[in-house]
């Protein structure tokens, strides 16, 4: 195994920490006087007098502090933790990138052009009729999803009875909240015993008050619902709508198409599937594509283009806005650059290169892996050891863990997904990882990590006395 330790930058002035920018070198600077009344003023102000170089160094250090999709692989299983390629990132930084969101539509045609464009070829990449971009995350995106499936009805007159959302047990804990938000009571469906949806089950689900099924597929076990045709025919039926949750679309680009399948709308989280950064509480986009018929719902304004320009309109049924703007404009860029980049033949490549690379990782892991065969990611069970704890003494072989604990359906979860960015040497190191701590003493496990630079908290204790300000530290 490839020897780790991750930096750690102690300073005796500074409780033993990389200390922050305003505690190093400070200088007083006096304040002019201005109009503002006394109360709200003050007479001087100390701030960090550093050099180019120290500047530099503070933030190398505390990179060097961290772990990230640069540092090395980042398997989260369901949260598709994508290499984020650089050319991206530079294109985003472009002065002519920077665009007020208050400017008239006529001088702002190119920015309404991309957005036009990325309308387009997220519709065609899932098979819908139309795409608003303006929800800023995957779970806002599924709340508006769910808002134009309840105006859907309320249009058809059903709202009143059409009270129920039918959610699987596997789903994101943000379809149950996402659902609820929107004033529905909430019917979960067990999985069968080979992991996908009961069609018994569900067709004693479904009735006149379901509004819609929230569905992943291929769901958070990576098993595709071979059924998903006759899925869409029991909802559709009932009367309700079919939503598809977008997090596990990298299974199915250039491939497979939601729409194809029978589902009425659904959420992108681009920033999984099309390689913008992601986590830490953003940025992130969550665009939502909708069949033929419900584009009337959709959000205002949306972009079309009329006569050769490119205009801001509003739908004659819309929900209204669900964001400022027209979404988080340089994460929507960065997709449009990689979708450009990769094309049909790259996007097709990447869903195949995903799906190889967690079958290839899944076959050198001495652990159980009890559903398949799966797509882009696997669920491995820790089997006596405690799923969480394995995670964190994986940390000390420099590698990130898969999510843990998660879906309940597999006893002690470590749900894995390399994703398409990673070579097979990278697998191989992250199979010995893997394999290693499966051969670790229990004590051991549960000491570790050891080789970070943060170690092991005491959960509880932070959970009822949380640190909120880096200062409490010393307090």
């Amino acid at each position: 195994m490839q020897r780790h330790r991750q930096a750690k930058w102690d300073d005796a002035e500074s409780e033993g920490h990389e200390p922050l920018l305003s505690e190093k070198d400070l200088t007083r600077y006096e304040l002019q006087d201005t109009y503002l009344p006394d109360e709200l003023t003050r007479e001087s102000i100390k701030l960090p007098s550093l050099s180019e170089p120290e500047i530099a160094r503070h933030y190398t250090r505390l990179s060097q502090m961290n772990y990230g999709v640069d540092s090395g692989p980042y398997p989260l299983g369901s949260c598709t933790m994508k290499y984020n390629p650089k050319f991206t990132e530079d294109i985003a930084a472009l002065p002519s990138a920077s665009v007020h969101l208050d400017r008239p539509s006529e001088t702002a045609q190119g920015t309404l052009q991309i957005y036009y464009e990325l309308q387009e070829y997220l519709g065609e990449i899932g098979g819908m009729s139309a795409v608003t971009l303006q929800p800023p995350a995957g779970a806002a995106g599924e709340l508006t999803g769910i808002l134009v499936a309840k105006a859907y009805h309320e249009y058809n007159g059903e709202a009143a009875q059409r009270n129920e959302i039918i959610v699987p047990s596997s789903a994101h804990g943000t379809n149950f909240a996402s659902a609820a938000m929107a004033g529905y009571d909430i019917v979960e469906l067990p999985a069968d015993e080979d992991g996908r949806v009961d069609l018994d089950v569900l067709s004693a689900a479904v009735g006149e008050s379901t509004a819609a099924l929230m569905l992943t597929n291929p769901n958070t076990l990576g098993l595709f619902e071979r059924e998903i045709e006759e899925i869409a025919d029991l909802v559709h039926e009932a009367g309700g709508l079919l939503y598809y949750d977008g997090a596990n679309l990298n299974a199915l680009l250039g491939r497979a198409r939601p729409g194809d399948m029978g589902f009425d709308i659904m959420h992108y989280n681009v920033h999984k599937t099309f390689a913008t950064p992601h986590g830490g509480g953003g940025p992130g986009a969550g665009p939502i594509g909708v069949r033929e018929g419900l584009d009337k719902f959709l959000p205002n304004p949306h972009v079309r283009k009329e006569e050769g320009e490119y205009v801001l309109t509003t739908p004659e049924e819309s929900i209204g806005k669900v964001h400022g703007g027209m979404g988080n404009w340089l994460v929507l860029l960065k997709t449009h650059a990689y979708i450009s980049r990769l094309g049909d033949s790259g996007l097709s490549d990447t869903s195949a290169k995903a799906v190889l690379n967690a079958n290839y990782l899944a076959s050198q892991l001495e652990l159980d892996v009890p559903f398949e065969p799966f797509h882009h990611e696997f669920v491995a069970s820790a089997g006596e050891k405690d799923a969480a704890d394995f995670a964190k003494k994986m940390l000390d072989y420099g590698v990130h863990p898969p999510t843990t604990k998660w879906p309940d359906i597999v006893d002690e979860a470590l749900m894995t997904e390399p994703t398409e960015a990673e070579s097979k040497t990278t697998l191989d190191r992250l199979a010995e990882a893997f394999n290693a701590v499966l051969d670790q003493s229990d004590d051991a496990i549960e000491a570790a990590p050891n080789e970070t630079t943060a170690k092991r908290i005491d959960q509880t204790q932070a959970a009822r006395d949380p640190v909120l300000s880096w200062h409490q530290i010393s307090d």
